[in-house]
This record gives structure tokens, C-alpha cells and sequence, in this order.
């Protein structure tokens, strides 16, 4: 038999061999349609336009026009940008640690076996649900007005002021955080489940040597949940540079006083929908992409320096 006879012997057997689709496979398919046409459409294609439009000068109501680098360049000196981002860091630096931190403890006290463990975590979950929602803004923003609750507190200990906190470019930028740190729900939950899977054999050996509260913490808890720690800090980075709703509604969309609330993505909304910059907000808009890229992936070089797993 010749080569070019082997060839052909083998193409049609490989042809054979190949799987054929079964109405299984083919009902799959039908179900995942839309799905798949609904992610090309609202999110693929944005994005493809967003990268387009982030080289040209568009104001939403004209067609665009090509400018290259002319917004990235306008970033090098854009003083309001600056603010942004510095306030963003702030908010991400301060905020993301102090809510893991009350999320772990709380997670640890609900890990003790209390009676009605339950309940405490619905309700230490609810305000999670309700953290990014405006009626909640809403509600912090008179809570920390000058004749709201802190204040009224304040008075009943002798402390009398009308200061408004969040009227204050020294501390609004503080209560926000406060309110990120108060939608503590969400990791308090996933730290919780880590801590179940942590074998109970450990601590008994642990207890048997002599290790006290402390060093079974430090020596088991700790490195057992670190993957669970490195998981929750990536999502709240992202989350956290995200966010939007509080600082929108608690400064009335302006981002003041003085700029003290000028988060990134409130700034992002200004330019393209208050000023009708759209070009310049998806050159901010992929900026914003990149600093979470880029602050993913240290997390993840770093996590190979602090974070332990089983094998």
C-alpha cells in the first residue's frame, strides 16, 4: 500500500472516530445561545468599543473623532485625576484591611459554637445586601449630617457640635469608609466556611502540647486560612475600586466637599455623562482596568511568599 493510500486510510478513520454531537450536547448548546449572543453583545461588544473610542474625541451627541494618545497624554495633567485616584487609594489601603480584619474577627467569635450562630450571621450578612444601595447612602448621609445620630450621640456624653461629617473635607472621605467596613457580610461568610474545614485534630494537638489561644491561632488558624484571606483581599480590591453608589449619593454626584469624595469611578461618570467626554471616560475607563490588572497580578506574585495550601 503507498503512502498517499495510508494517508487517506487514516483521514477517513480519524473522520470516523470523530465525535458526533448528541441531542444532549445539541440541547446544551440551544440553552447556552443566549447566554453566549448576551455576552457578545452587552459586554464584548462595549468593551471592543470602549477601546475604540478611548483614541477619539466623542461627545455622545457627534461622530467620533480619531485623536491617538491625545487622552492618555491628558491624563499626565489632569489635576481632578489626581485627586481621584488619590482618594480611591485611600479609600482601598484603609478600607479593605479594616473590613477584612472585622469580618475575620466576627467570623472567628461565630466559629465558637454560639447558640443561635445562625442568626447572627443573617444579620451580620444583611448589611452587605443593602452596603451599595442608595437607600443606605441615603441613611449615612443624614446619620453623619450635622443634626443626625453621631452627632446626637456625641451630646448625650457631653460632646455638643453641628458639624456636619461629611460636610467636612477632613472626615467625609472617613465615613465612607466606615460604611465600606459596615458591608462586612460578604467575607465574614467566606472566612466562616474556611475556618469549618479546618481539621478540629489540630487544635486538640495543639491544646495537648500546651499551645494557648494565641499561639493555636498564629501557629494553625492563620496559615490554614490564608488562601481564604488572599481570596477575599483580591475581591475587595476590585469591589472597592468599583465603587460608586456611596460616594454619588453621599456627596449629591459632585464629589465634594473639595473633592474629599472624588472617587475614580464618580469621576469617570462626570466626564462622560456630566461633560459629555465620552473618549476621555474610556481612556479612564481602561486606565481603571489596568491599575486592577496590575494590582491582581502583585497580589498574586506576592501570594506565593504568604500563602500556604494543603500540599
Amino acid at each position: 500500500m503507498s503512502v498517499a493510500e495510508l494517508q487517506q486510510l487514516a483521514r477517513r478513520s480519524s473522520r470516523a472516530r470523530a465525535p458526533q454531537p448528541t441531542p444532549d450536547n445539541k440541547a446544551a448548546l440551544a440553552f447556552l445561545a443566549p447566554w453566549v449572543l448576551g455576552a457578545a453583545a452587552l459586554t464584548l461588544g462595549p468593551i471592543i468599543a470602549s477601546l475604540y473610542l478611548a483614541f477619539t474625541d466623542y461627545n455622545l451627541l457627534q461622530n467620533a473623532s480619531w485623536v491617538g494618545f491625545a487622552n492618555f497624554e491628558r491624563m499626565l495633567t489632569d489635576t481632578r485625576l489626581h485627586q481621584a485616584l488619590v482618594v480611591t487609594f485611600v479609600y482601598v489601603m484603609v478600607g479593605v484591611p479594616g473590613q477584612l480584619l472585622v469580618a475575620l474577627g466576627l467570623a472567628l467569635l461565630l466559629d465558637r459554637g454560639l447558640r443561635g450562630r445562625a442568626i447572627y450571621r443573617s444579620a451580620f450578612y444583611l448589611p452587605s445586601l443593602l452596603g451599595a444601595s442608595v437607600a443606605i447612602a441615603v441613611l449615612w448621609r443624614l446619620v453623619f449630617g450635622g443634626s443626625g445620630l453621631v452627632n446626637g450621640m456625641l451630646g448625650l456624653v457631653g460632646i455638643h457640635t453641628t458639624t456636619s461629617w461629611i460636610g467636612n473635607p477632613d472626615t467625609a472621605l472617613g465615613t465612607i469608609i466606615l460604611l465600606h467596613i459596615w458591608t462586612f457580610g460578604s467575607p465574614m461568610v467566606i472566612f466562616l466556611a474556611g475556618l469549618r474545614q479546618i481539621p478540629v485534630e489540630l487544635y486538640e494537638a495543639a491544646a495537648t502540647d500546651g499551645a494557648g489561644p494565641w499561639r493555636r491561632f498564629r501557629a494553625i488558624t492563620l496559615p490554614l486560612l490564608t488562601p481564604i484571606i488572599f481570596f477575599n483581599l483580591v475581591l475587595a480590591i476590585i469591589n472597592s475600586f468599583s465603587s460608586f453608589t456611596q460616594a454619588f449619593i453621599v456627596s449629591g454626584g459632585s464629589g465634594g466637599p473639595s473633592d474629599s469624595l472624588l472617587f475614580y469611578t464618580l469621576y469617570l461618570y462626570q466626564e462622560g455623562f456630566s461633560s459629555f467626554r465620552m473618549g476621555y471616560a474610556s481612556a479612564l475607563a481602561w486606565l481603571l482596568v489596568l491599575i486592577i490588572g496590575v494590582l491582581t497580578a502583585v497580589n498574586f506574585w506576592l501570594s506565593k511568599r504568604w500563602v500556604h495550601y494543603d500540599n
